[in-house]
């Protein structure tokens, strides 16, 4: 079997990330912050850790602003919903996954005003485009670190230096990104950063998070939900304090722990070294698909502007037919259809049918990439 599918959710996960999550249900498994007995204490230091690991990775500089969430979608709604208000603007891509596009759509609704900024069909975005849709009434700019269609990497770091002369909220949504690309939220002007845990950070579904910076004014921000935080009981208002104001609820103690560990794994093996990895891989995929003349390639075609994401298409055959037949006849398991993402689709032209996906990842092999294109170029000659 092929596990080409890790653009959805990484597979396999390091051992130690197993490891470190059956250390905690055999001998943690108390609630983080909610006692002050030795397991309740182990446990709120192993969900610190994480925190201080992610801080680390992303150059964040104080971890009590990272806040745990239940994936990328959960953070990016408390941005949205959180932040923006009615006569607000809002400027987002043409890329956006529809964890962005269905909360904005909503807002749109509620009064918020919002700009949608073309990018080209292999997902290339001019950042002058951007700085052209400000008005005086914006109040964000939220973009996706890399699309999951098409792989192109935005322009981040020019974003940000646009967000920041405006004295805009600049918000990126790492779901690709984060663990396979270097994220500097400082050095990128990032405000505000949500990521999710089972991608590329290689930790266990059922984690996420969101960095908040500096500028961000928490008291703007309104929780998703309100509840018990183990702080402050005495009190019947939500706290007003990082994390706690937006993490009610017992975390999820046990993916915790296996994405903290997950991210310290990630800085042994070295970002860069994975990305180089990475590179290796999608170039060789990009250059064996585009020599298959029934094939059509997406995106940039340079893995030094991409993620290890490559969608196709292969004339005559319908996306789920080729992604049944990759399994069943070959044993290599990938995605097909609309990817969650349809404004992308648009952009790329692939709108309604979809496209092949394959996510590479840091356990493919060349090899593998070999396997498949033989496999994708058997599929072509069987189309009349």
């Amino acid at each position: 079997m092929i596990y080409f599918d890790n653009a959805a959710t990484s597979w396999p996960k390091p051992p130690v990330v197993i490891e470190a999550m059956s250390h905690f249900l055999r001998e943690v498994g108390a609630s983080p912050g909610r006692s002050g007995h030795r397991q309740a204490v182990a446990a709120s230091r192993i969900v610190y850790n994480a925190r201080e690991a992610l801080a680390q990775l992303f150059n964040a500089p104080d971890p009590l602003r990272i806040v745990f969430t239940l994936n990328v979608t959960e953070a990016l709604n408390l941005c949205l919903q959180g932040y923006l208000r009615p006569g607000d603007h809002l400027i987002i891509s043409s890329l956006e996954h529809n964890a962005v596009m269905r909360p904005v759509r909503a807002l749109e609704q509620q009064g918020v005003e919002v700009t949608s900024v073309a990018c080209s069909p292999a997902g290339v975005l001019d950042p002058s485009d951007i700085e052209a849709a400000i008005r005086r009434n914006t109040a964000m700019i939220a973009l996706n670190h890399a699309s999951n269609v098409t792989g192109a990497l935005l322009p981040v770091a020019q974003v940000g230096r646009i967000a920041r002369r405006h004295g805009l909220i600049f918000l990126v949504d790492a779901a690709q990104t984060a663990g396979a690309y270097p994220i500097d939220v400082q050095a990128d002007g990032i405000d505000l950063l949500a990521f999710t845990g089972h991608k590329s950070l290689y930790g266990p579904t059922g984690t996420g998070g969101l960095v908040i910076g500096e500028r961000v004014d928490v008291n703007r921000l309104s929780p998703l939900k309100r509840g018990g935080t183990g702080s402050r009981s005495e009190r019947e208002e939500q706290p007003d304090f990082l994390p706690d104001r937006f993490e009610s609820g017992t975390l999820n103690a046990v993916g915790l722990a296996g994405l903290g560990a997950s991210v310290r794994w990630l800085m042994e093996q070295g970002i860069a070294a994975i990305r180089e990895h990475e590179i290796a891989l999608t170039q060789e995929l990009i250059a064996g698909l585009m020599e298959m003349p029934n094939v059509t390639v997406y995106g940039p075609l340079d893995a030094q502007k991409q993620t290890a994401t490559v969608s196709f298409n292969v004339a005559g055959l319908q996306p789920s037919e080729v992604g049944e037949r990759l399994d069943q006849e070959y044993g290599i398991l990938c995605r097909v259809g609309l990817h969650c993402a349809p404004a992308a689709h648009k952009t790329m032209g692939t709108f309604p049918g979809g496209a092949v996906r394959f996510g590479l990842g840091f356990f493919n092999t060349i090899e593998e990439v070999q396997t498949a294109l033989a496999a994708v170029n058997e599929l072509t000659g069987s189309v009349k």
